[in-house]
C-alpha cells in the first residue's frame, strides 16, 4: 500500500477558437497566446468583428448604440465568449501611441479576466483586474496599458 498520493493531477484542457469577419487582426494563434497567459483552461471562442457587428452586439446587450473594442459573454466556469471590433481597437492604438499587437493582447487579457469573474464595477474591483492586467501583460512582454490614458 502507498504511503503517498499516487492520483494524478488533472488540468482543465483549453478550447480557444478563433473566428474573423474583418482582416487585419493579429494571427489566431497570437490571440489564443494571449488567453492562455490568463489560463491554461480557458474554454473561449475569441471573435473578431467590423463596427456593424459590434455597434448591434452593444446596442443589443448593452443599450449602448456605438461599437465597442470588447465584450465578453461568460456562459459560467471560465467559459464563454470575447468579441473584438478590429476598428475601434485600430483607432484606439493609432490615438494612444500603441502598436496593435499590444493593444489586442490588453483586449483579449481584459476579456479572459472577465470570464474568469472579475470586473471593475467597484474602484477595488477595478484596481485589482487592473494590477493583474499589467502582470499578466508584462509576462507578454507588453508594457502598463494604464499607462497611456
Amino acid at each position: 500500500m502507498p504511503t503517498t498520493s499516487t492520483q494524478k493531477k488533472t488540468r482543465r484542457r483549453s478550447s480557444i477558437a478563433v473566428q474573423r469577419t474583418v482582416r487585419g487582426a493579429p494571427p489566431a494563434a497570437l490571440l489564443r497566446g494571449f488567453a492562455l497567459a490568463v489560463d491554461s483552461g480557458v474554454s473561449v471562442t475569441i471573435r473578431i468583428v467590423g463596427a456593424a457587428e459590434s455597434r448591434l452586439l452593444n446596442k443589443t446587450f448593452r443599450n449602448k448604440a456605438h461599437p465597442t473594442n470588447v465584450l465578453s459573454f461568460s456562459y459560467g466556469r471560465g467559459h464563454g465568449d470575447i468579441v473584438l471590433c478590429h476598428p475601434v481597437i485600430r483607432k484606439e492604438a493609432r490615438a494612444q501611441g500603441k502598436p496593435l499587437r499590444a493593444h489586442y493582447a490588453h483586449l483579449v487579457v481584459h476579456g479572459v479576466l472577465h470570464l474568469r469573474g472579475h470586473d471593475h464595477v467597484t474602484k477595488r474591483g477595478a484596481a485589482r483586474m487592473e494590477r493583474r492586467e499589467i502582470r499578466i501583460l508584462r509576462r507578454l512582454g507588453v508594457g502598463d496599458p494604464y499607462a497611456v490614458r
